[in-house]
């Protein structure tokens, strides 16, 4: 049942950064492409805005299907913690914890959970158990 859990995590988790990936790298599912994306992220104090929208992107997309497929899981891990740890710094920590309030909170759980697994590993059903 472990390893069934871990793979239940790892693909919500993994495939909706994705999916936020392919938002700020490509615009696809509503995002607003490097450019558009780049062009908030300046807005908020974050230069260069597409530079670091392609960064960002790259670091959700890379980090979601290699945590998703549980390859290298310790650095898709990373790769999601980087990310998340931007996004509490430079967006949501002013606003406190609660999401309701465009706090911290959900990023703080993708932290967790993306370091939880990584402690634990990625279970059976994965291609770091394959290696």
């Amino acid at each position: 049942m472990l390893d069934t859990g871990l793979l239940i995590i790892r693909l919500v988790v993994g495939l909706l950064f994705v999916g936020h990936g392919a938002q700020k790298l490509f615009g696809w599912f509503g995002g607003y492409g490097p450019k558009g994306t780049g062009g908030w992220m300046e807005s908020v104090g974050i230069k260069p805005g597409v530079m670091m929208a392609v960064l960002a992107g790259l670091m959700e997309l890379l980090g979601g299907l290699f945590f998703a497929a549980g390859l290298f899981t310790w650095v898709a891990a990373a790769l999601i913690v980087l990310a998340m740890l931007g996004a509490i710094v430079k967006v949501h920590m002013k606003n406190g914890l609660w999401v309701t309030a465009n706090g911290y909170e959900y990023n703080l759980v993708l932290v967790a959970v993306a370091v939880g697994v990584a402690l634990t590993g990625a279970g059976a059903y994965s291609i770091d158990a394959l290696l």
